[in-house]
């Protein structure tokens, strides 16, 4: 969380490189931290809901940042914050209609998240560097909207099919 502000000052500074450098750091300790908490059971209620949060908090405002520089196509942004909202919204109403959640991030979700990464990272390098082509973050943005639709519909899936056994015991 603490490397969101550098991150986006970066971004609008446009020294893409100090922003992949930055972004690079923020997603390998954010992934580190993770295999720490699971090896070692380093885990809390709060830490549950931080850590989330805080990916979602850097991935959303990079999204948006680099759309607004034309770094990424916005359809890509709208597609990945819509699902965000849309998981958000889903996972209230099941709070508040059904009960608690229960479960783990879905493999499908995980998925999304390290194309989101990998797409940021490519855009980033792409804008310090040129490399890698055109072409590869074309095709990355794509995938990545492709992760983006079939994590979402999996929450969907799986949060109604749930609510529905709730609602038919």
């Amino acid at each position: 969380m603490l490397l969101v502000w550098p991150v986006l000052t970066s971004m609008t500074q446009e020294n893409y490189s100090l922003t992949l450098v930055l972004f690079f750091v923020a997603a390998a300790s954010d992934g580190f931290d993770g295999f720490l908490a699971k090896r070692f059971n380093w885990t809390s209620e709060l830490g549950k809901w931080l850590d989330p949060a805080a990916d979602k908090l850097l991935l959303v405002s990079v999204f948006l940042l680099a759309t607004w520089l034309g770094l990424i196509h916005q359809w890509l942004t709208f597609a990945a914050v819509t699902r965000d909202v849309l998981i958000c919204l889903g996972a209230f109403s099941y709070r508040i209609g059904v009960g608690p959640l229960r479960g783990r991030p879905m493999i499908s979700s995980k998925i999304n998240t390290l194309m989101q990464v990998l797409c940021v990272l490519a855009v980033l390098a792409h804008a310090a560097t040129g490399m890698p082509p055109d072409s590869i973050v074309e095709a990355l943005q794509w995938v990545t909207l492709l992760t983006i639709v079939i994590s979402g519909g999996a929450y969907v899936t799986e949060y109604s099919r749930r609510a529905l056994q709730v609602a038919g015991t």
